[in-house]
């Protein structure tokens, strides 16, 4: 009998209650109508079965099918939908990115127009809103754009909405030792299943290339986009559809979905910052703290909070109520968002990076909570702050300076004790913190727009050294101060 008939057999609604839960709760009596448990120390009389070693090994080989089918059907224990384990069980000894997965191209079936390619969905000189243009050689589906590359022909991009492209992502992560990702999952799209249904197809694409290239994925909410007003509801039917309708956690013990502390991770970016136009105190974070953590078929789930780089002090970039130090004392893992926090023109940056790590760990340890520390390759948003600021920013903003600023991120980082690091990020090319595959040959400059180039870099460079990175997190290599230097991989 194969495991997958066992499992129809063992759970099948035509035995009320299905023999499945007859087995855990008396498995003698499942099979044996005449055996009934007595209250008291004596023999069982069985007239089905000879006296013997027959029952043992026949309840024994029973259960092993029905335990291992159960497994790898990925039914959970006590009403949960999740799977018991995860090919990924934690966090820690891994660096993972974030993953946007948020740019579509006209024509590629999304309806949208260039999204976050452009503004108003358009992408051309005057709309423009990315400053490092992607290295496409290896995409199988590219969109011709308004701009032109030095031979006079059109540049092209990617969209995220291809599988294809999806799948090139996770075979570079595989490829270049990176664990996986968090896939950005912003508040807006949470709001209505027609939005919720359009989310999942990047989604699901990923899911399938996780699995494929046996990557990490974890869902992480953005409340960008939460209204005064508005609180956290939606996401919990989101997360409702995605364990129901995708099995995002139920794949069985070999899947990938990120777990930690045995649980799987469930990311929610945007606590305690003060731009935006919510009150931390008004949204039901803890409402929905209490459903991913409780819930007896959706919850027991470990919880992450993206919060400010200055949130022990409640100051500078981060809101000054204490009431979010309460909440974060519910949560499992804190990850500071340190982008612009840190910057590659001062000579002091990586020492004060450190300093600010170490205690940051040493305030979640006696709140029990775990740390993941945020490095990024570089920063500029000179083609975006023209539509979405009043004032411009400089093109190349903080510097990558060839990679010394991000590998200095990432082992102050290990050097300091963090356990586990979150890149920003995978694929933004907005912002110029992406750190997937690049060119150094971008269009020719059509103002007002303007790119940055890679610096003469391997245009895999960042992929590299983030899985160095990882080594040498998990202790498989040593510390290489300058390997950044090295531009033959």
């Amino acid at each position: 009998m194969s495991e997958a008939t066992c499992l129809f057999f063992l759970c099948s609604p035509l035995s009320e209650p299905p023999l499945l839960v007859k087995i855990l709760t008396n498995p003698v009596s499942a099979f044996i109508p005449e055996f009934r448990p007595s209250l008291t120390r004596r023999e069982p009389s069985i007239s089905n079965f000879k006296a013997g070693k027959e029952l043992p090994v026949v309840l024994l080989f029973i259960l092993a099918v029905a335990t291992n089918a159960v497994a790898q059907s990925g039914v959970g224990t006590g009403g949960s939908k999740h799977s018991p384990t995860s090919r990924f069980a934690s966090y820690e000894g891994r660096i993972l990115c974030g993953y946007q997965g948020w740019f579509r191209a006209a024509g590629d079936g999304s309806d949208g127009g260039w999204g976050h390619y452009g503004s108003r969905g358009r992408f051309d000189p005057d709309h423009c809103t990315i400053d490092i243009w992607p290295d496409v050689s290896e995409y199988e589906t590219t969109y011709a754009t308004d701009f032109k590359l030095e031979d006079g022909t059109p540049a092209r991009v990617f969209s995220s909405r291809d599988a294809s492209t999806v799948d090139v992502h996770f075979r570079w992560m595989k490829q270049y030792g990176i664990d996986g990702v968090f896939m950005q999952r912003f508040f807006g799209v949470t709001r209505s299943p027609r939005s919720r249904r359009e989310g999942r197809i990047i989604l699901g694409n990923a899911l399938r290339s996780s699995q494929k290239h046996g990557r990490a994925i974890s869902v992480m909410y953005d409340l960008s986009g939460l209204k005064p007003g508005e609180d956290c509801s939606s996401v919990i039917d989101d997360w409702k559809e995605l364990v129901d309708e995708m099995k995002l956690t139920s794949q069985g013990e070999d899947q990938t979905y990120l777990y930690h502390r045995g649980k799987p991770l469930v990311a929610i970016w945007g606590i305690g910052f003060p731009d935006r136009p919510y009150d931390l105190r008004e949204i039901g974070i803890e409402k929905l703290l209490d459903f991913l953590k409780k819930d007896p078929e959706y919850g027991g789930c470990s919880v992450m909070l993206g919060v400010p780089t200055y949130f022990r002090d409640l100051e500078t970039d981060c809101v000054g109520d204490p009431y979010l130090h309460e909440v974060i004392e519910q949560a499992d893992v804190i990850m500071p968002w340190m982008v612009q926090r840190f910057t590659s023109l001062l000579h002091n940056e990586l020492e004060r990076y450190g300093n600010h790590i170490q205690a940051d760990l040493s305030w979640c340890k006696q709140r029990g909570v775990d740390y993941v520390p945020c490095a990024y390759p570089g920063f500029s948003w000179f083609n975006l702050s023209r539509h979405e600021f009043d004032g411009r920013h400089p093109l190349d903003q903080n510097p990558r300076q060839k990679g010394a600023f991000y590998w200095g991120l990432l082992s102050t980082a290990i050097q300091s004790g963090a356990p586990m690091i979150y890149v920003a990020m995978f694929d933004e090319v907005d912002e110029a913190t992406a750190i997937f595959k690049c060119t150094d040959h971008p269009p020719q400059n059509q103002p007002p727009s303007r790119f940055l180039t890679n610096e003469g870099v391997p245009s895999d460079h960042y992929l590299w050294l983030t899985g160095k990175a990882a080594e040498v997190l998990r202790g498989e290599r040593e510390l290489d101060k300058n390997l950044y230097q090295e531009t033959e991989h």
